[in-house]
């Protein structure tokens, strides 16, 4: 078993203490074997062997005595500063051993602050992991999302492209049936997906009337004929004039008489050319959407028209936008 220093000085000691307590039983001793007493005259041999004798244990007891006493001033000396040392060291003992506890505290409050640490790294590690998976989870649902939204944007292109052809058939047919009219008549032309016919009121109706002329019914029934050929287009009839007031017993203003020309032409398209009415909307649009200058006599010609806008249905394209 190893022992401090100071327990090293304490055995030492003894050793020198037990030391001390055998010089001191070799002295008496060495004072017992003496003669009682030193013979002063002797007269016979025995007395002188007697008083040699004497003389012989005398010196070797003074030797040993001043032998003990000089060994004994050493072991003094010795215990003196073994006792130097031994407090000395006891005290760098001490000083060593509160230290050993400072740091043993300071370890275990380490111990402690890392033990924390190492729960919230493990905690932060795990709500990190959890943000991951619900990162990972966010950007899949989105990414699925965005297949379906490139799906149905597909879908879309694809329903725009079959209504523009439509259109567009719809727009060279009707180009065809009404070759035979003048340009300042009857113009055709296709507009954001949508066919506009627009006829003037030369060719429709008389000024101020809207009653339509034989001209006029004649265009309508060719153009009715390839309505009733194609039944999954829209028709709109809008009535327009110039910005000329009109007041008549029969028209209070343009708007009267705008309305009034689209709703004789719808009614041409019902009645007597078998139009499916549900397919048929007539407005009037006055003077407030003109299509040239009402300042000539020229741009207010263009004004007083009637439009028929064809529009295919678009029913399959309503569904799928209401899907998003």
């Amino acid at each position: 078993m190893l022992w401090p220093p100071s327990f090293q000085i304490l055995n030492d000691m003894k050793f020198k203490l037990i030391l001390l307590a055998l010089i001191a039983t070799v002295t008496i001793k060495a004072q017992d074997l003496e003669p009682k007493g030193k013979i002063k005259e002797p007269k016979t041999f025995k007395d002188k062997m007697h008083n040699t004798f004497l003389s012989k244990r005398m010196t070797e007891a003074t030797y040993q005595r001043d032998s003990m006493h000089l060994l004994n001033l050493q072991l003094m000396k010795d215990t003196t500063n073994y006792g130097f040392r031994y407090r000395e060291l006891d005290s760098n003992y001490r000083e060593l051993n509160a230290r050993y506890n400072n740091l043993s505290d300071r370890h275990k409050s380490l111990q402690r602050d890392y033990n924390d640490m190492n729960d919230k790294y493990t905690e932060l590690i795990q709500s990190s992991l959890n943000k991951t998976q619900q990162l990972n989870l966010a950007l899949k649902e989105k990414g699925e999302q965005l297949l379906a939204r490139e799906k149905r944007l597909a879908e879309l292109e694809a329903l725009i492209k079959k209504q523009d052809s439509i259109t567009n058939a719809l727009n060279n047919v009707i180009k065809k049936a009404l070759l035979s009219f003048n340009s300042d008549e009857i113009s055709v032309e296709m507009k954001n997906g949508k066919v506009y016919v627009s006829m003037t009121d030369k060719l429709l109706f008389k000024s101020g009337s809207a009653d339509v002329e034989e001209k006029g019914k004649d265009a309508i029934k060719k153009l009715a004929d390839v309505l009733n050929k194609n039944g999954d287009v829209g028709i709109m009839i809008e009535g327009h004039t110039d910005n000329i007031p009109i007041k008549t017993a029969q028209f209070q203003d343009n708007w009267s008489l705008s309305v009034a020309r689209s709703t004789n032409i719808v009614r041409l398209l019902d009645e007597t050319y078998k139009v499916d009415a549900t397919r048929l909307t007539a407005s009037g649009r006055g003077e407030y959407m003109p299509k040239a200058s009402n300042e000539t006599a020229e741009g207010r010609a263009k004004n007083r028209r009637t439009e028929i806008i064809l529009t295919p249905k678009l029913d399959e394209l309503y569904k799928l936008i209401e899907k998003r």
